[in-house]
């Protein structure tokens, strides 16, 4: 089974090798059809301390590192200007 992958912005580089990425979802509402967008928040290993806040980055799934974290940056897609 392949590994789940997700893209997001960076809202928190402040833990030492963690950053926390807002990942945004879009679903329509069951009656009404609108698309509604639904984020959460993921808490990723940053090995090397790289990511910034605004960073789009993309993070892959991963065994559990720690209490909360369970995903670990794959790429930094774009840096934050």
């Amino acid at each position: 089974m392949p590994k789940k992958e997700k893209q997001g912005i960076v809202v928190s580089s402040k833990m030492d090798k963690t950053i926390v990425v807002r990942v945004a979802d879009y679903e329509p509402h069951p009656k009404y059809n609108k698309i509604i967008e639904s984020n959460k928040n993921y808490k990723a290993h940053d090995e090397n301390n790289i990511c910034g806040e605004g960073d789009t980055v993309r993070i892959i799934e991963s065994r559990p590192i720690s209490g909360g974290k369970r995903w670990t940056l794959a790429e930094v897609v774009e840096k934050a200007r």
